[in-house]
């Protein structure tokens, strides 16, 4: 079994397929707020990240099966795909926070208990795998219902792996 076809019996987005979904780096290095990474290779009937997004950044779908493509020029990182993506493949991601070894990620949230501002959390990859600790800076909850958006500083170099966090409170 290749990579790709894992992807497809695990949900998880094997490495080789990354890059595919990163920003273009000359933008995404220096814009501020952050640029939307969405991780939906598969094609299926959704489209909410794209009538969520108030610039048109997630750009129109043809059919209601397609990947979605983004527009990064439109993009300003505010992160409503992110709290309405059913899947929770939207992320978004700030390099210019935090200098030259911290990243913003703002990740969906549906979990209890909730995390505060300020508190530490365990940051995930793909696999549930604790990978290192952040710092939540901000809670978002844009829609009202139950996905928030939690903002983390975390390394940037490992902005395209972490994509959930964990709050770990001692009783």
């Amino acid at each position: 079994m290749n990579r790709s076809e894992g992807l497809y019996n695990s949900g998880v987005l094997p490495p080789e397929m990354y890059e595919q979904h990163e920003p273009p780096k000359e933008l995404w290095e220096s814009k501020k707020n952050g640029l939307v990474i969405v991780e939906c290779p598969q094609r299926i009937p959704c489209n909410p990240c794209h009538t969520s997004c108030p610039t048109g950044a997630i750009t129109e779908f043809a059919d209601i099966n397609d990947i979605p493509k983004v527009d990064y020029s439109k993009c300003t990182g505010c992160a409503m795909c992110v709290a309405k993506c059913p899947g929770l493949a939207c992320f978004v991601a700030d390099l210019t926070y935090g200098g030259d070894d911290e990243a913003l990620l703002k990740l969906p949230y549906e979990m209890l208990p909730s995390p505060n501002e300020g508190e530490e959390v365990e940051c995930l990859n793909r696999e549930g795998k604790v990978v290192s600790k952040g710092k939540v800076l901000k809670i978002m909850d844009p829609w009202k219902d139950k996905t928030k958006v939690v903002h983390v500083a975390v390394p940037k170099s490992l902005v395209m792996e972490i994509r959930a966090i964990r709050v770990v409170r001692s009783r």
